[in-house]
């Protein structure tokens, strides 16, 4: 009977593994099959370089959604590294267990929220805010910066808490063992030996920043130009096409679909670029 079991379990498991391989084959199928002929028909260096997109006059150019959507991930990066980095260390190491209790129910709760309420704040909050030290509109790249630095706080907190917890106590008593300060013991020996849960967390924080659509809309200013400061308003690859996929047709929604594409192959190649500096720095 036990045997029979595993052999019913292991099948249910590699079925379940197969329906998720077939689900990532099927949409990679269809986004390629419908994106990669518009590619074809728009013409590559047109559609990857060029600045202008009007779709009414059969112009698609989605370089400004590409340089918006760097500009504005690169910005969440800046924001959210360091602080969900250094809250894991206090969570991990510095943190009483009594606060602890509160702060990390807090920190799961931010995950759960859902990305129309984080745009309300940035409506409500950040946009105000902006408004008052830069006497801009509001909307822009910093906007859309810091809320999706919040956003991808709780991803980068629990991956990167959850690996250094994982680290054996020796490496830690043994550098304090060798002398050296408990910061300097966390920094130099147990956030190294992390490192690859770490940049997991990172990684995942970015594709989290990369593919928000709704609070990015809210915020950003949704202009399709390159923008000359991070107040300017920009159109990320995300926004690009929910603003626009509800109506259209034919060439215009192949590009969209087209804009997915390099919209995949840029986290592809985001992820492939921080396994090779992974395994280079080990």
């Amino acid at each position: 009977m036990n045997k029979a079991s595993e052999v019913i379990m292991k099948i249910v498991f590699l079925l379940c593994a197969c329906i998720s391989i077939a689900a990532v084959i099927m949409i990679c199928v269809f986004m390629f099959a419908n994106g990669v002929p518009a590619i074809k028909e728009i013409g590559f260096f047109k559609f990857i370089f060029g600045t202008e997109w009007r779709p009414t006059q059969g112009i698609f150019g989605i370089g400004p959604m590409i340089i918006g959507s760097i500009y504005v991930t690169a910005g969440a990066m800046v924001v959210g590294v360091p602080i969900g980095l250094l809250t894991a260390v206090f969570l991990a190491k510095y943190c009483p267990e009594k606060i602890y209790k509160l702060v990390k129910p807090i920190i799961n709760l931010m995950a759960g929220i859902p990305s129309i309420i984080y745009g309300f704040f940035g409506l409500v909050v950040i946009i105000p805010a902006i408004q008052d030290i830069f006497g801009t509109s509001g909307k822009g790249i910093l906007a859309a910066s810091l809320l999706l630095g919040m956003m991808i706080l709780p991803t980068i907190i629990n991956t990167a808490e959850s690996s250094i917890t994982a680290v054996p106590e020796s490496y830690y008593e043994g550098a304090l063992a060798l002398g050296a300060t408990k910061e300097r013991s966390i920094f130099k020996t147990v956030i190294p030996a992390a490192k690859s849960g770490v940049m997991s967390g990172i990684i995942l924080g970015m594709g989290r920043a990369i593919g928000e659509t709704m609070a990015v809309v809210m915020v950003a200013g949704n202009q399709a130009i390159i923008p000359d400061s991070i107040t300017s308003g920009v159109r990320t690859l995300t926004a690009n096409i929910v603003l626009e996929m509800a109506y259209a047709t034919g060439l215009h929604r192949r590009a969209l679909i087209a804009t997915a594409v390099v919209l995949f192959v840029f986290v592809l190649i985001i992820n492939v670029c921080f396994s090779i500096i992974n395994r280079r720095s080990e």
